[in-house]
């Protein structure tokens, strides 16, 4: 659910990332993302979703083959 310009909960935040919402909890309860605190709520920016989307990203290798084998 949005909040505001910029800003959800951790719902949206759940559905942006699209994992459940334990999920994001425990994002927040091991400080593996940013998030900020709005009196007694938690609150999320979307840069931040995505630098931590982007943070997990995994660039594709070229693998060849010789003889069955992969060859360095």
């Amino acid at each position: 659910m949005d909040i505001g310009p910029g800003y959800m909960d951790v719902a949206g935040a759940a559905v942006y990332l699209g994992t459940g919402e334990r999920f994001v909890r425990r994002l927040i309860a091991e400080r593996r993302v940013v998030f900020y605190k709005v009196g007694t709520h938690v609150r999320f920016k979307v840069t931040d979703l995505e630098a931590y989307v982007q943070a997990g990203k995994v660039e594709p290798i070229t693998v060849r083959w010789s003889g069955g084998k992969v060859v360095a």
